[in-house]
């Protein structure tokens, strides 16, 4: 009879960054629904999730932030929080670029490494999981910015990887497509602003031209992260997972 392992989370810690959006969210339900103890973080004052819940600015409180890991001491990280914006490379100002790389790129490294090192120090055999994108994968014209912090997140999660395989602990990548979350309004605006189009137009095309034909749930992204997080993933490592309905192929 095969032995499977399970995708139970009790005895876990579990950090989320960015829990109050959409995806964020969707993967404390995940967690704690799986029997993990979870800890939460996002830029919102309010927070409705069954987990411990911290106000944090990555921007400003990145080491407040980094504190608190260390008090928490997470076997797992969910490193979620990201910003989106768009412009071409003519467009798209060095302040568009100080605002998307601090957050993406500088706040997400601060935060994977603050729960490696306490990962690292208490001997736990940890799973780190770094939201990146499908938009990693492939320059977009009008999203220069965004596309260049999400290649930094898959190549900061091979890198961590390897460095962190002999203590046991993975790092994995999930690339979403096209997941219908509240920020795809804010989205869809600024694609109706750039590509002279109408009010949910963008929205209603990237959905259709996803190769299963509709847009993604963040439940979907979520389970993938239950996975990564879980037993079920115990041999994988440096990898990025895409959860795209087939948008990317790799």
């Amino acid at each position: 009879m095969i032995n499977a392992a399970p995708t139970d989370l009790t005895g876990k810690t579990c950090l989320v960054t960015g829990a109050v959006g959409g995806i964020g969210a969707s993967a404390v339900e995940h967690f704690t629904a799986l029997g993990a103890t979870v800890f939460a973080t996002d830029v919102a004052a309010t927070f409705e999730g069954n987990a411990t819940y911290r106000q944090f600015d990555l921007m400003d409180g990145l080491q407040d932030a980094c504190d608190w890991i260390a008090e928490i001491k997470p076997d797992v990280l969910f490193n979620n929080a990201a910003i989106f914006d768009m412009g071409s490379i003519l467009d798209a100002d060095l302040a568009q670029y100080d605002r998307l790389f601090g957050v993406n790129v500088r706040a997400f490294y601060g935060v994977m490494q603050a729960s490696a090192k306490s990962m690292v120090a208490h001997g736990q055999q940890g799973s780190i999981i770094n939201l990146a994108s499908q938009a990693g994968h492939r320059g977009e014209a009008l999203v220069a910015h965004y596309c260049a912090t999400k290649a930094a997140v898959i190549s900061y999660t091979q890198s961590a990887a390897l460095v962190l395989a002999p203590h046991k602990i993975r790092v994995n990548a999930i690339s979403p497509g096209v997941i219908d979350t509240p920020m795809w309004k804010h989205v869809d605006a600024m694609f109706a602003k750039f590509e002279n189009k109408e009010l949910g137009q963008k929205k209603r095309e990237v959905g259709e031209a996803v190769p299963l034909g509709y847009m993604g749930d963040p439940s979907d992204v979520a389970r993938a992260a239950v996975f990564l997080a879980s037993d079920q993933s115990a041999y994988m490592t440096a990898q990025t997972i895409g959860v795209d309905g087939g948008n990317v192929l790799r």
